[in-house]
């Protein structure tokens, strides 16, 4: 894929200058949110957009959202969805516990982003339960769920392929690229995020028998 088809949209606060320089490396384009265009979008046939975006601000840019989706683009969305930003999407829902062993992490389906990603890795940060996710966006029919909390099944990393074109890559919680320095398994991440873009990021189908939360 030429990665001038591929778009970071920054928020305006929390940014990561790291994972820009990664993004630069490879040729990524990555405009705050702020500077975009509706053009920006919709020429674009992958869109990053980070957890602390201002929503309300995107909101203005839903069509182009989805005009980007219709034309068989990808969104990768971090974040507690608050806003009617996509259709057929339903917004965030916290976890029902907020204990430890409320927010363990399982993984539903492997996928090449998260190849060789530890679950134990994504529960806990620097001893702490929770950075990755404490709830959903709920996933749609049709939806692959890739990762959810153990105990109340909140499905928290889940891929769709919209019925109108196009696929979104769903995150409910704090920016996956916020793992890019760490010490540990979740630090795959990025550069596997990266190389799945810049593949075009392939799409996957539901293979039952390999869900282990069938």
């Amino acid at each position: 894929m030429n990665p001038s088809e591929i778009l970071h949209l920054r928020a305006i606060s929390h940014e990561l200058p790291a994972f820009v320089s990664r993004l630069s490396e490879r040729g990524i384009r990555s405009l705050s949110l702020r500077d975009i265009t509706a053009g920006d979008i919709r020429n674009s046939r992958i869109i990053l957009i980070e957890a602390h975006i201002d929503q309300k601000a995107l909101l203005t840019f839903r069509d182009d959202l989805a005009a980007c989706l219709d034309a068989g683009g990808t969104i990768v969305f971090n974040g507690h969805l608050v806003y009617p930003i996509f259709d057929g999407l339903e917004t965030f829902r916290v976890a029902a516990g907020r204990g430890v062993n409320d927010l363990i992490i399982e993984r539903c389906q492997e996928h090449p982003v998260f190849s060789g990603v530890d679950c134990q890795d994504l529960s806990f940060r620097r001893g702490v339960a929770g950075f990755y996710a404490r709830g959903a966006n709920p996933p749609p029919a049709g939806a692959i769920v890739l990762h959810r909390l153990k105990k109340d099944g909140s499905a928290i990393d889940w891929l769709w392929q919209r019925p109108q074109g196009g696929q979104i890559l769903m995150h409910s919680g704090n920016t996956m690229w916020m793992y890019l320095n760490d010490k540990t398994t979740a630090a795959r991440i990025v550069p596997q995020l990266l190389d799945w873009v810049m593949a075009g990021a392939p799409a996957m189908t539901a293979n039952g028998e390999n869900n282990a939360c069938a």
